[in-house]
């Protein structure tokens, strides 16, 4: 069985990647993540009792960790998860963000290079690092149209422009030192063990108790909505038979307004 190092793994996307691949037994996992706000140990409770998965608490900036975990559990591929990742929390501290998602990645992209230049042959060659980023790295989606892997890149938040860093410097490692890089850029996802910051349990939240519904900006921004499970699915394919140095858009194709998505939510609870 191949073991990957997943890292971010308690946390919303993360979490549910982790429970679905030991769910179909992809991978041994070893799983690391810094449990900030929004990771979630509980999360993982269904693999207590679970061999094949390691959780470790730790940093991905931690390079004296990360280097030990490389050395110690010899993955056959990194899927890097951790990241902040909420825009309003980008606006008012956008330091932790360039310290996690651009600093933290640069870090861990370092400790991988160094571990892959040390792999035998064939392991060298089917080695992989997986990147998982956000559609939010392109801007604004329009009201007709949709990204491309092709779009140029026009962050519009602290958060998006950390992570298109983040994507960048994943690029530059494949073509400057040769790693064997895979990115995936995802929309809007939505699903079980979200952090109720998000937009979708937020409002579920916010409704019940009949309190006011927090919308970003005026409620006119298009987002695509993309159902967690599928996401993590894609992720799998694109880590088992994707091409190295390709980036991967993970779309649901159902964009929306998010004043409609949070009129859909009333409308479901009225």
């Amino acid at each position: 069985m191949a073991t990957w190092l997943v890292t971010g793994g308690a946390g919303f996307i993360g979490g549910n990647f982790v429970l679905g691949a030991r769910g179909r037994g992809m991978a041994k996992i070893v799983n690391l993540d810094a449990l900030t706000y929004a990771g979630n140990r509980h999360s993982l409770d269904p693999l207590e009792e679970d061999a094949d998965h390691v959780f470790v608490h730790g940093d991905i900036g931690d390079r004296a960790l990360v280097d030990r975990l490389l050395a110690e559990h010899e993955p056959d591929a990194i899927v890097n998860f951790a990241a902040e990742s909420h825009v309003d929390r980008s606006i008012d501290g956008p330091a932790a963000f360039v310290q996690t998602n651009v600093v933290g990645t640069l870090s861990l992209l370092e400790a991988a290079r160094d571990y892959w230049r040390a792999l035998p042959g064939t392991r060298r060659d089917t080695f992989r690092f997986l990147h998982v980023s956000t559609d939010e790295v392109y801007g604004s989606l329009g009201e007709t149209g949709k990204f491309t892997e092709q779009t140029p890149f026009a962050p519009n938040s602290p958060y998006s422009a950390s992570k298109a860093a983040s994507d960048h410097l994943v690029r530059a490692f494949h073509h400057t030192y040769g790693l064997p890089v895979l990115t995936t850029n995802c929309s809007n996802n939505y699903g079980p063990l979200q952090f109720p910051e998000k937009l979708i349990p937020l409002v579920i939240q916010k409704a019940l108790a009949g309190e006011p519904l927090p919308v970003y900006g005026d409620g006119s921004n298009v987002r695509d909505w993309l159902y967690v499970g599928d996401h993590c699915r894609a992720i799998e394919a694109v880590l088992t038979e994707g091409r190295v140095g390709e980036t991967y858009n993970v779309g649901g194709d159902a964009e929306r307004r998010n004043l409609e998505v949070v009129q859909a939510i009333c409308d479901i609870l009225d």
